[in-house]
């Protein structure tokens, strides 16, 4: 495939992915052994928390040739999910309402844009086919793989990783999901990148609930409300519980708080609109759920995660900081016995309204 070729196929899987609602795509090369590098440095500093499959497949996050043998380059693409406003600060503010970090409130995107991408790879495929080009192989990735995304979205042009440790593009925010083909198909292109507008920004550094963002572009997750209340699978530690205040699931403060978030662009993917109410739900409702609501109401949900018996540790905490009220004590209590880790939260909650000088 010559070079007219290979610019008309990136003309047209620009026009391809647009018309399968993609808000953008580029084209980024395999070489990511600095941002391998970063992550090697992160993973000595024991910054990962419990989560040991950061460090599982050694250097195949940023060797895409080992996910995909003779892969020369990574067609990345972003879609964004925010579905109205951003994160509402109203129901952070709301103490007797669950916040749900707003990409989990619909319907798990990891389907949705895999569906996208299988189209995407056939369109691209039929197209090698009409111009006799017969040897396209490739490999579709939705967070289903070690990949460091983040790093190929960078290169490919879609917007630069943030002090916050987020991409964020100037035209769009953060609000938005990634997805990636890997592909034998000479398809990078050099001088996209777009520059890092960060500047001398710190609100995410400064508003984070936790400090969990030690410094620009460093992040410990051991002190992160999304990795404690998702990926954690023990106790929530007692000094964090305080600053989790009513976030049940993630927690959207950096994004929040990020200029570049003027911007944030809205979607009609009905896949992303919030389920179940919830994204303005009461805390007591959402604890009362049975195992079975809880299966049923998060099927297709990235919320299911967290299981059920995180799920009632969260939101345990979330009545512990939530305004004393007669009903809390009795809420909590119907949930007592289940298990040890949620009876412990719950015993911080109860603890919590009885030494309320209120």
């Amino acid at each position: 495939m010559g070079q007219s070729e290979l610019r008309e196929l990136r003309e047209k899987i620009h026009e391809w992915a647009e018309q399968l609602g993609f808000c953008q795509v580029g084209f980024s090369d395999t070489k990511l052994e600095d941002h391998g590098k970063r992550l090697q440095d992160w993973l000595k500093a024991g910054l990962n928390a419990d989560m040991k499959y950061m460090a599982k497949y050694g250097n195949m996050r940023w060797t895409p040739g080992r996910l995909k043998s003779g892969t020369k380059s990574i067609i990345s693409v972003r879609i964004n999910y925010l579905e109205k406003e951003p994160a509402s600060k109203r129901i952070l503010k709301d103490r007797s309402k669950g916040f749900i970090s707003k990409y989990a409130q619909g319907r798990d995107y990891h389907r949705t844009i895999r569906t996208k991408l299988k189209l995407l790879e056939k369109k691209i495929k039929l197209f090698c086919e009409e111009k006799n080009f017969g040897g396209f192989e490739s490999r579709l990735i939705t967070d289903s793989a070690p990949l460091l995304e983040k790093a190929v979205a960078e290169k490919a042009g879609l917007g630069w990783i943030g002090k916050n440790t987020l991409l964020i593009n100037k035209n769009s925010g953060s609000y938005f999901f990634l997805g990636e083909i890997l592909t034998n198909l000479p398809l990078a292109e050099k001088g996209k990148e777009q520059p890092n507008l960060c500047g001398k920004c710190q609100a995410c550094i400064k508003t984070c609930p936790t400090q969990a963002i030690l410094g620009p572009y460093t992040l410990d997750a051991k002190r992160c409300i999304s990795y404690l209340t998702i990926e954690n699978r023990g106790a929530i530690p007692e000094k964090y519980r305080k600053p989790l205040g009513n976030r049940i699931f993630g927690c959207d403060d950096c994004q929040i708080v990020c200029p570049w978030n003027r911007y944030a662009k809205h979607n009609l993917e009905t896949d992303f609109k919030p389920r179940h109410g919830l994204d303005n739900e009461d805390l007591e409702k959402l604890f009362l759920w049975s195992k079975e609501d809880f299966n049923q109401k998060t099927a297709g949900s990235a919320i299911r995660r967290a299981g059920y018996d995180g799920w009632l540790r969260n939101i345990a905490v979330a009545l512990g900081n939530a305004e004393k009220g007669s009903k809390t004590a009795n809420v909590l209590l119907q949930k007592k016995g289940l298990s040890s880790l949620v009876d412990e939260h719950i015993n911080w909650a109860l603890d919590q309204h009885s030494n309320d000088p209120t």
